[in-house]
């Protein structure tokens, strides 16, 4: 039956699933966002789907087909694979699991552990500007065995100290680099432990781009904000954000920042070129920062009338600004120096001549 139903979300996804790891998951290209990797994860033995970009899930294939505006001839076979809907009912029922660090974990601060799976691991976290100081900071670990073997552990805490989510990242060639704990809450704040309210807060899509911004940073772990982490920065009565997205997430961005003009508080708009802050580190980002776009209703509103060409010409705007402020002050040191040698030469003749 398991092959039907891959078949059958081939057909309605319009993609091919690509097999994970874990046992019945499977990934497939997602139709709710543009992204160039498969975002889509479909458990097909509990029906659970979820989209890693936009952050839109169910718990079971009826939702997906329904979202997707699946044929009738595709919910008639669908209901032929299933049979009753009751097959997911348990899984709604379920509880969540507590979150815990997987037993091989160890960590990367431990000056005992000379392994060479060690080594590999700091080295690729080093390629992506990740400090010493930053290891030890976050507790990053490893896994050289087990279901997150060759993973480079990114745990999240709360604001007392307690674990709240994990990020597994391969550091190897691997077509499935991010591993999560399943059947978790994923409605938590990343990183709260390091948040200091109340100063402005950067949100950013990923771990490493935290890590990467380092100054007040927190993960959305995705593209939308979860109702936990919004109420938060309401409650705190944050007075400052910075919003950090990438492109493909321009809708989303559009969405949380008049939600957060609706509740009073100053939002940044940073453009990053088809970057994320990873690559760019944590100088660049920090001039990105500063060149931020101010937001008001008046920019929401051009913003979702223009879309991408208002930001794109605003930063063009910058751009040139800051390019003729370079050709003036290059400019006033050439006449500077010119003037000063014709100075110098005036001065030459007139005491050669008049010793004065």
């Amino acid at each position: 039956m398991n092959t039907e139903i891959i078949q059958l979300l081939d057909k309605v996804l319009k993609s091919r699933g690509q097999s994970l790891k874990k046992s019945n998951e499977y990934m497939w290209w997602s139709p709710f966002t543009q992204h160039h990797k498969p975002k889509l994860q479909v458990n097909i033995q509990t029906g659970k789907w979820h989209c890693w970009v936009s952050n839109q899930g169910g718990h079971n294939l009826y939702q997906l087909f329904k979202k997707v505006g699946a044929g009738y001839n595709d919910f008639k076979e669908l209901n032929k694979l299933l049979g009753d809907v009751s097959f997911y009912k348990k899984q709604n029922n379920d509880t969540l699991d507590e979150v815990t660090l997987p037993q091989e974990y160890k960590s990367l601060s431990d000056p005992f552990d000379t392994s060479i799976i060690k080594e590999h691991a700091i080295r690729f976290l080093k390629k992506r500007g990740i400090t010493k100081e930053d290891i030890t900071r976050y507790n990053l670990g490893y896994c050289s065995e087990g279901k997150y073997n060759n993973r480079i552990i990114i745990p999240s805490y709360d604001s007392n100290g307690k674990l709240n989510y994990f990020v597994g990242r391969d550091f190897y060639s691997s077509s499935f680099k991010y591993m999560n704990p399943p059947n978790v809450a994923k409605d938590i704040i990343g990183f709260d432990l390091y948040v200091n309210w109340s100063l402005p807060i950067i949100l950013v899509e990923g771990v490493f781009d935290a890590m990467s911004v380092k100054s007040n940073s927190i993960p959305l772990f995705g593209k939308t904000i979860l109702p936990k982490l919004y109420g938060k920065i309401v409650e705190k009565k944050v007075k400052d954000i910075f919003i950090i997205l990438d492109s493909d997430a321009f809708d989303d961005a559009i969405q949380m920042t008049e939600k957060f003009v609706n509740e009073g508080i100053n939002v940044n708009f940073v453009k990053l070129d088809g970057q994320d802050p990873n690559d760019l580190g944590y100088k660049k980002m920090i001039t990105k920062i500063n060149n931020s776009l101010p937001m008001d209703f008046k920019q929401i509103m051009e913003m979702k009338l223009y879309g991408k060409k208002l930001l794109a010409n605003w930063w063009w705007c910058i751009q040139s600004s800051h390019q003729c402020w370079c050709v003036w002050w290059v400019g006033t040191r050439f006449y500077r120096r010119w003037y000063c040698k014709v100075y110098e030469r005036r001065r030459d003749i007139r005491l050669r001549y008049y010793g004065k």
